[in-house]
């Protein structure tokens, strides 16, 4: 996926890349794993208590061996070279860290106050409302990773520059996903579990991006054919580990659905509302700006997508399995595909009216002299 998107050069002539299929009908596996969760819950719920009760230092095993089969593979894609061709795009980049660090995580925190504990309170259970608040802004934090290149692809966007703000976005995530999470959460009045924040960001960001890039650069020196070969055998693991997980947490929340079969409706409201907010906002700051097209799509498509693995792995770990806030954060998986699949059309569809006269778009930065892995 990562090499596709890095040498693709965004030909207008050719024809767009196809989605994979695991990531194509992401939204119906995950609506499978839902039924399916809920459905084995209620069938077999002492297995699933067992399940639960495998932990060691508040950390359930097999979740956690799920979570890094999840995350590592979206981090092995990632190289941190490329925050050196940062500096050649300059105003797409600033638009992009503006979005996803200034915007993103507190309008996420206000629609959730507006809406979770405002509009929406008296359909919700109140036992849940800090959990599905809290949720939401976890969901928010952590910028896309891997399947911003998929959305990269789909709108012909320029491969080095979506490299280079994803490993900008990922540097950054490791030092602030704490401190914001902790700051919204703390505003939202719900208590901050300190110890199991700085546990969780050290085994879900630190280490993976350490074992991430280790494994990478191993690969590598087999060659980028191997690297290739071996980043496309574990985009499917990936994806079956995220869908295993849902299983197991709808097992647990299987009572909570069945007694408020509406909640997720009404949870994919601020997710909805914030995609279509934080997508139109960079997009039209770098039309302002005169950036160009295949610079300004993948900057909209990284502001309306979410590093969901690490949501959901965080929520599970801060406020456990049968929480709101992992259950918030599913929402998200769950509408992923369809909602960024209609930002790519709407992106496409505007490339002539985002380049017409009177709006001049200045041409792309030249691209560096380097041949990417």
């Amino acid at each position: 996926m990562l090499s596709a998107a890095q040498t693709a050069q965004g030909d207008a002539s050719a024809p767009p890349p196809a989605i994979g299929f695991f990531e194509r009908y992401l939204t119906l596996w995950v609506a499978l794993c839902i039924a399916a969760g809920i459905l084995l819950g209620q069938v077999f719920p002492a297995f699933f208590r067992a399940v639960a009760s495998l932990e060691l230092a508040r950390v359930n095993l097999p979740v956690g061996l799920l979570m890094w089969a999840m995350i590592v593979p979206m981090l092995l894609k990632i190289d941190f070279a490329a925050l050196g061709q940062v500096k050649a795009h300059t105003r797409g980049i600033a638009v992009t860290l503006f979005v996803n660090w200034a915007v993103k995580p507190f309008s996420m925190a206000l629609l959730a106050w507006l809406f979770v504990r405002g509009l929406f309170a008296p359909w919700l259970p109140a036992e849940h409302i800090d959990g599905y608040v809290a949720g939401l802004i976890l969901l928010a934090a952590a910028p896309c990773t891997a399947m911003v290149f998929v959305w990269s692809q789909l709108c012909r966007g320029d491969p080095y520059f979506t490299l280079s703000q994803v490993a900008l976005n990922d540097a950054i995530m490791v030092v602030a996903f704490a401190p914001i999470v902790a700051l919204l959460l703390g505003l939202s009045s719900i208590t901050v579990p300190w110890a199991t924040l700085m546990v969780s960001v050290a085994l879900y960001i630190v280490v993976p991006v350490i074992l991430a890039q280790l494994w990478r650069r191993a690969l590598l020196r087999r060659g980028p054919a191997h690297f290739d070969a071996v980043a496309s055998r574990l985009g499917p693991l990936s994806i079956a580990s995220l869908l295993l997980m849902l299983v197991l947490l709808f097992a647990f929340q299987g009572d909570a659905i069945l007694e408020q079969p509406f909640v997720i409706a009404l949870l994919a409201v601020p997710i909805l509302i914030q995609v279509v907010l934080n997508a139109g906002l960079a997009y039209l700051l770098n039309r302002q700006l005169g950036v160009a097209h295949s610079i300004a799509g993948p900057s909209a498509l990284i502001g309306a997508s979410n590093f969901f693995e690490l949501a959901v792995a965080a929520a599970i770990s801060l406020f456990g399995f049968r929480s709101g806030a992992a259950l918030a954060t599913v929402v998200g998986v769950l509408i992923e595909v369809p909602v960024m699949l209609a930002v790519v059309a709407v992106v496409n569809r505007s490339r002539d009216w985002y380049s017409r006269a009177g709006h001049p778009t200045r041409a792309a930065e030249p691209l560096p002299n380097r041949t990417p892995p």
